[in-house]
């Protein structure tokens, strides 16, 4: 046996019980989708474009791209009256290499007709509470020295508070100085879900994306993020069910891209259209791979997927 095959034997056969959990984690998701009558479903990993937004980039794939989200088709079935659906896929997105990320990866998906961004945290406290039952783990569990209280409910703040609390500006100045990420990672982040998960709700507009705003509040987004041990582990919404709406933020993202040259989308006409018959909706985005890292145990995403890019 070559050194070269030799340390790729001995680097796969340190993650044989990781890889076990992994399996389980995926199975035990399933079980609890199907219990609850969710549909699972599939959807193309190419297609012409993705949802514009400017601080994602795509990955081409020949004309086309690698979804960076299956959000856009999982709508279209939605708005089909496919009301309970969920996929686990793999996403691309381009620039995307840490400790925390790849540049391939597994998300889980689901959307649920009727629901609203509160319910949808409900679900979601319920799902990951269950499959951690499920791998073991009752009640609490460490991650880097870290006591993680899985006990329901889990506590939630928004997004103004959080600032209020932990930043050393406000909300209304971090936007101002178009300074919102740095600040929310720098200062914000590393207190986030450290005793318990914690849900961040109520984003700004600015940053709704594809999320509905507030009727009683239109500078607000029925938007959150999950984190839990300072890790974002999901993202969820209210759906912006409105096309007209929905067009023009993706025209405001699309003059956006073209300002800092990044890849030209073409707007997805197809997905606009299918608004018109979407159900009032709530959709979530969860990372496997950061949940098993959580699970697990494990500080960098390597030590949860079989291969990295680097080991091809």
């Amino acid at each position: 046996m070559s050194e070269f095959h030799q340390d790729n034997h001995f680097y796969l056969a340190r993650k044989s019980q990781t890889l076990q959990a992994r399996a389980r984690l995926i199975q035990n998701i399933r079980l609890f989708f199907t219990r609850y009558g969710f549909l699972e479903v599939e959807t193309p990993l190419r297609i012409p474009s993705p949802a514009p937004e400017e601080n994602i980039e795509a990955l081409p794939s020949g004309n086309w791209f690698l979804q960076t989200s299956p959000e856009i088709c999982m709508k279209r079935l939605l708005a089909a009256g496919y009301n309970r659906i969920f996929q686990i896929s793999k996403c691309f997105r381009a620039a995307e290499r840490g400790d925390k990320h790849l540049p391939e990866f597994t998300m889980l998906e689901w959307y649920v007709a009727q629901y609203d961004y509160h319910q949808l945290m409900d679900q979601c406290e319920e799902m990951i509470k269950a499959i951690a039952g499920d791998m073991g783990i009752v009640r609490e569990f460490m991650w880097q020295n870290k006591k993680i209280n899985l006990a329901l409910p889990w506590e939630r703040i928004s997004v103004a508070n959080a600032f209020l609390k932990y930043a050393p500006v406000t909300l209304e100045e971090a936007l101002a100085q178009n300074e919102f990420d740095e600040i929310l990672v720098d200062y914000i982040e590393p207190h986030l879900g450290i005793n318990r998960p914690v849900f961040l709700y109520d984003y700004p507009a600015k940053l709704a994306s594809l999320a509905k705003l507030k009727e009683n509040n239109p500078a607000i987004s029925e938007r959150f993020e999950l984190y839990i041990a300072g890790l974002e582990i999901a993202n969820g919404f209210s759906e912006l069910i409105d096309a007209r709406e929905q067009k023009q933020r993706f025209e405001e993202a699309l003059r956006t891209r073209a300002a800092k040259n990044l890849a030209r989308y073409t707007m997805p006409e197809k997905f606009l259209l299918s608004l018109d018959a979407l159900p009032p909706c709530a959709g979530i985005a969860l990372g496997i791979d950061r949940l098993l890292m959580i699970f697990a145990g494990k500080e960098k995403i390597d030590d949860v997927v079989a291969f990295t890019p680097e080991t091809l």
